[in-house]
């Protein structure tokens, strides 16, 4: 796999972990795609231990899914 097909993988399943309605589940669904995402990469470069890769990519992928919360309509 090249770097460039890496780079895309990466930025698509953070981009995709931010699905769910509320702060857990986007937290949840974004750490859990990002750790995937991650765990492919430390395996497809040898960079990074499968571990480091998975909890690495799980952190951002949670973070991204909590940063990108939408406003909710009409709230107070």
């Amino acid at each position: 796999m090249t770097k460039r097909a890496l780079a895309l993988l990466v930025a698509a399943g953070l981009v995709l972990g931010a699905c769910g309605d509320t702060w857990g589940e986007r937290a949840a669904s974004g750490g859990g795609i990002g750790a995937a995402a991650g765990l492919a990469v430390g395996a497809a470069t040898g960079g990074l231990s499968l571990l480091g890769g998975a909890l690495i990519g799980g952190a951002l992928g949670a973070g991204v899914g909590v940063l990108t919360m939408p406003k909710k309509e009409g709230g107070s």
